[in-house]
């Protein structure tokens, strides 16, 4: 039998999602909370990877067992062996062809932007910070010239591993509530580090050290060497994945779940 989950969790006390030697990850918390249930050896295949720090709302992930659980024993009983940064949010049964990455059709994220003099105490770990004023308007006129396929080799890691650097970037929406400042980005898929790139490169116009013109110049240009820094992990949020009806997931396996930090949006 194959089940699909989608899972939520605060990447900041996990050294990202995928197996390591060292079990500190989410795939490898999750797995040991599923073998208990399942019990037997259980492993799992999500939509994508997450870094070290980065946060989910929205995860998907797959696994095949032999195990015949009622679907609120993976998500309640699962709940009960995890640690409190990790939770399940649903469970269901899906047919064998269903591979939570490969069947994907987008993947949505969101970061979420501290604009403030004062550096945030509570939730520090959850957001990102920028202490200069920031110009939504110029960042948002910016960012249009990314909305399309592109080839986004000025955004993506010295360690990117995805054979072509060439994605459809869907939408990239900013909006600002109050010191809030959201990124909304969604793609077919998304290249390594590739939203913290974009999104610190839009802080460079916002705070005009940069023209909008300058994003533009940027992708065509299709150097890294010539982008701004990666912007921390920690205001990251995988928000949704997107897959077709035909799958007969939960209509929440698609949707955006916004986290649980700044402004109710």
């Amino acid at each position: 039998m194959r089940i699909a989950l989608g899972v939520e969790y605060d990447g900041s006390g996990f050294c990202g999602w995928q197996s390591q030697a060292v079990g500190t990850t989410v795939q490898d918390t999750l797995e040991r909370a599923l073998s208990g249930i399942a019990a037997s050896p259980v492993r799992v295949q999500a939509s994508g990877r997450t870094d070290t720090g980065v946060h989910a709302t929205a995860q998907v992930v797959h696994f095949d067992t032999d195990a015949l659980r009622a679907d609120n024993a993976w998500v309640r009983g699962t709940n009960a062996l995890l640690p409190s940064g990790v939770a399940v949010r649903w469970a269901a049964p899906v047919v064998a062809e269903f591979n939570a990455r490969f069947s994907a059709r987008s993947r949505s994220y969101r970061y979420c932007l501290y604009n403030s003099a004062v550096r945030p105490a509570l939730g520090a770990s959850l957001a990102g910070w920028f202490h200069r004023p920031l110009d939504e308007a110029r960042m948002r006129e910016a960012a249009a010239s990314l909305v399309g396929e592109h080839d986004f080799s000025a955004f993506r890691s010295s360690e990117c591993q995805a054979r072509s650097p060439v994605r459809t970037l869907s939408d990239l929406a900013v909006e600002r509530h109050g010191d809030w400042i959201m990124f909304d980005l969604s793609a077919n898929a998304f290249l390594h580090h590739m939203v913290r790139n974009i999104v610190g490169a839009l802080v460079e116009i916002g705070c005009a050290r940069r023209d909008p013109a300058w994003l533009g110049e940027l992708l065509a240009q299709r150097d890294r060497r010539l982008a701004a820094p990666t912007f921390p992990a920690s205001g990251l949020y995988l928000v949704g994945v997107g897959y077709d009806r035909a799958w007969g997931l939960p209509a929440v396996a698609s949707g955006c779940r916004m986290p649980a930090i700044g402004p109710a949006v």
